[in-house]
């Protein structure tokens, strides 16, 4: 039908080069350009926000029953903390191959299948014998894989949905359901052990939830071609494919995620221990203050679990919407406005956190692992408390580097966004990819300061 496709050669005017029917290869049929209904683009929101609940309610169920844990398998508190640390570092070691598998294949699928595998690592979790509590340390872990699979590959769905404001406005809406979550797993947590006696029902319940987030991820969640909201889905299509190695040297060139990852990581750290001690620590202190007796059977009270969950979900919220809407306007006059807010709030976090530790014995507030402080100490609940208190404090200083990690973003920002725009800069999937990030950490770092208020 049509004449062998050739190179251009180097005739002039009227030569091959200027006939239509000279054999000269065409230009590239773009594919069509993608769309989604926008009640569609909705419904999938407010699946993926209801996944993300019932994500961060499994990173802090157990929190919410931790002293009932650890009389079930007779394990220290530097082994509870072991708990946390598999279950987190799973999580870590696992997350970039899922970014890296959500980025070459069907992002669906890999949350579908992320979500099947925490769900049966905790439905089978509750029925672990305690002579087999190493067991239960490798199914939290498992746990921890199934959820870096959604916390990784999710809010990049939803950066396909949406553009501009529009974008950061959901993806506040989605990081509302990080603060909740964890409270609502302190809430359930206590809540289930309460009505059944038994601490393990909370891990049977979950389940039953996630089968329905399942189902209408799989009904309901579209897999838009990367780029799709800024008609980019050419590229996401017909784009070459970047190799793992040029994406790390890539990112590792780019100043601005090397030193925001720093920052949510200084600021994880702090959270981390807030979230998963809190609970231990506040029923500790009121054993010291002569408000509660001590627990030596199963179940142990849980007023404190639900109060501080209750607390982490009201301050979260007001957390997330003011740091976004602050960063959405703020956008407008300052483009650094994302790290810059980010910043200032664990700067300003800092001294209140500090304060709220040395006043901790009518503040009540968490604390990290604290066996090394406490091995030389009469085993007392006073010298509980105070071990809690004291190994915590490095967490102020913690987050005062996580507000200069935050800073330095705000210097290289511009710079590293102007070079990923530039034409054959970055790798072939990289456009929007910047700042995509950083709008998703500002929000992040909103969300996590805001959980610090209790």
């Amino acid at each position: 039908m049509s004449a062998e496709c050739r190179e251009p050669g180097p005739e002039g005017p009227g030569g091959p080069s200027g006939a239509s029917g000279s054999g000269q290869c065409p230009p590239p049929t773009m594919p069509a350009s993608w769309s989604l209904p926008r009640w569609r683009a909705y419904m999938a929101t407010a699946v993926l926000c209801y996944a993300n609940l019932l994500n961060y309610m499994n990173w802090f169920i157990i929190a919410g029953v931790l002293l009932d844990v650890q009389k079930f398998f007779q394990i220290s508190d530097s082994s509870a903390g072991l708990l946390q640390t598999v279950f987190i570092g799973c999580l870590l070691l696992s997350a970039p191959v899922f970014g890296y598998l959500g980025d070459r294949h069907s992002r669906k699928a890999t949350l579908s299948f992320g979500i099947l595998l925490w769900s049966g690592a905790g439905l089978s979790s509750s029925f672990i014998p305690p002579q087999y509590s190493w067991l239960f340390f490798l199914s939290r872990g498992v746990v921890g894989i199934g959820t870096a699979s959604y916390s990784t590959i999710a809010p990049t769905i939803l950066g396909d949905l949406f553009v501009r404001d529009q974008r950061t406005r959901v993806l506040a809406i989605f990081y509302i359901f990080i603060p909740v979550g964890s409270g609502l797993g302190y809430v359930l947590g206590s809540a289930v052990k309460e009505l059944t006696g038994n601490w393990r029902w909370a891990l049977r319940i979950m389940p039953c939830l996630e089968a329905v987030a399942l189902v209408l991820l799989i009904v309901l969640v579209p897999d838009p071609p990367r780029g799709a909201a800024e008609a980019q889905g050419e590229l996401a299509v017909g784009g070459l494919r970047s190799s793992w190695c040029e994406d790390i040297r890539y990112l590792g060139r780019n100043r601005s995620f090397v030193w925001s990852t720093l920052g949510v990581t200084a600021m994880a750290f702090v959270t981390g221990a807030l979230g998963f001690w809190a609970p231990k620590f506040l029923f500790e202190a009121r054993v010291v203050h002569g408000l509660q007796l001590p627990c030596f059977h199963q179940p142990c009270n849980s007023d404190d679990s639900l109060i501080f969950g209750a607390l982490t979900v009201v301050t979260g919220i007001i957390g997330v919407i003011l740091g976004a809407e602050a960063s959405r306007r703020y956008k407008k006059v300052n483009s650094q406005a994302a790290p810059l807010i980010c910043a200032s709030s664990l700067l300003a976090a800092a001294p209140c956190l500090y304060l709220a530790l040395i006043l901790a014995p009518t503040t009540l507030l968490a604390s990290y692992i604290s066996s090394v402080l406490r091995a030389r100490r009469p085993d007392t609940y006073l010298q509980r408390f105070l071990s809690l208190q004291q190994s915590f404090l490095c967490c102020a200083f913690v987050i005062v580097l996580g507000g200069g990690c935050f800073l330095l973003v705000a210097l290289h920002l511009e710079r590293d966004q102007a070079q990923a725009q530039q034409p054959g800069t970055g790798t072939p999937d990289s456009k929007n990819v910047d700042s995509k990030d950083m709008e998703s950490q500002s929000l992040l770092s909103g969300t996590r300061a805001s959980t610090e208020a209790p």
